[in-house]
């Protein structure tokens, strides 16, 4: 198969670099945008990811195209007339990344206080180890748990828990007993779930739910006892964008107040990892990055073979007080490839700590970073300080 040039499309802000060989075309289907030609790419996945990144999605369908001279090189396709590829740029608009995904609108903070009238569901008929496990619909972060009762069938926990909202109207909490068995799968015990939409904002609302089998409200099996569970739960929404800029602009002295350690309801710390450039690995430049905030790890995806990666991740951090005096620590590192990790293990490419103390009094910061233990790497990072 013959290899030809790569091809730079220019998508406003960004280039993305494509190897064009022979074979059929590859589809992506999006009928708000222009249709272009694309020839198969080396790595599909590599094109996929670039895409992903900048959130557009390019239509591609197969035109027939006649030969002609000057311009544009001729590439090979499927059938037995060639296929031309434009010459000119393609320009493709960028969807703005904020109208891209549901933006975080608050935080629930949830404390577990108490079971009672558990199930006998330990060995021989013995007494139950309850624990309970909290997690928001439709997010793909893990559950979280807390401290198992050992013998124990109205077990307290009083634990506190906090949790990003990104969908009041349609999310829920979704509540889940268990007991931890001794040998084989843990027992599930009962469940149930709290409606974000009914809860008043900064409201304490009290709950004692029943322990159910199934969330079927028709389901017979739920007519069995089961026990209950007790919960406090409070959402507290985040300023609208409005508010914000207002303050901003006024220098209210509600800004002030985020600077001396701010309101005390606390807030969200939004982290978006954008892109870096001139990275420069050992043995393999893989490269993905690594956030740390207060002992809270998160990664970005990996981009394979590229010393100018762009990620545009996004990550959040509940925060139940302003972090005025915390840093947040970011690590660059590369990845080995499968037969490269056997030689060579992952490198560091470069680190920075960046001071919250800025974006807590301006609520948004936008900066590119030099890497510390890089010779010419550069990160840019955008944090943004949303309150409650």
């Amino acid at each position: 198969m013959k290899a030809h040039n790569p091809v730079e499309l220019d998508f406003e802000e960004m280039q993305v670099k494509i190897t064009m060989q022979g074979g059929k075309n590859v589809i992506f289907q999006d009928e708000s945008l222009p249709n272009m030609v694309v020839p198969e790419m080396d790595t599909e996945e590599d094109l996929e990811h670039d895409l992903d990144r900048e959130r557009a999605r390019v239509a591609l369908v197969d035109q027939e195209a006649e030969p002609a001279s000057g311009g544009g090189g001729e590439v090979a396709g499927a059938g037995s007339r060639p296929r031309r590829w434009p010459t000119a740029a393609a320009k493709v608009p960028i969807m703005d990344p904020s109208k891209a995904s549901k933006r975080p609108v608050g935080i629930l903070f949830v404390k577990v206080v108490r079971a009672q009238n558990l199930e006998k569901k330990g060995l021989l008929g013995s007494k139950s180890d309850p624990y309970v496990k909290l997690k928001m619909s439709d997010d793909r972060l893990p559950s979280k748990k807390t401290r198992v009762k050992r013998s124990n069938l109205n077990p307290e926990w009083n634990e506190e828990f906090k949790f990003v909202v990104i969908d009041l109207e349609n999310q829920s909490l979704d509540v889940n007993v268990f007991h931890r068995a001794q040998v084989g799968k843990h027992v599930k015990m009962g469940m149930n779930k709290v409606l974000l939409k009914e809860l008043a904002p900064e409201e304490t609302q009290v709950s004692t739910l029943n322990l159910l089998k199934t969330m079927d409200p028709n389901d017979v099996q739920n007519e069995k006892p089961r026990g209950q569970i007790t919960l406090e739960v409070t959402y507290k929404p985040f300023k609208q964008e409005e508010d914000m800029e207002e303050e901003s602009m006024d220098g209210t002295e509600e800004a002030q107040k985020a600077l001396d350690n701010g309101p005390p309801g606390g807030g969200l710390l939004l982290v978006v990892v954008h892109e870096a450039q001139d990275l420069e690995g050992k043995h393999h430049t893989n490269p993905y990055a690594k956030i740390i905030f207060k002992g809270e790890e998160k990664k970005t995806k990996v981009i394979k073979k590229n010393r100018d990666p762009r990620w545009e991740d996004e990550f959040e951090f509940a925060c139940e007080e302003p972090p005025t005096n915390d840093k947040l620590h970011v690590e660059v590192l590369s990845k080995p490839g499968k037969i490269g990790g056997i030689l060579h293990g992952k490198e560091t490419l470069g680190f920075i700590y960046i001071a919250l103390a800025g974006v807590i009094s301006n609520r948004r910061t936008n900066e590119k970073y030099r890497l510390i233990g890089s010779k010419n790497g550069q990160i840019q990072i955008e944090l943004q300080w949303r309150t409650s």
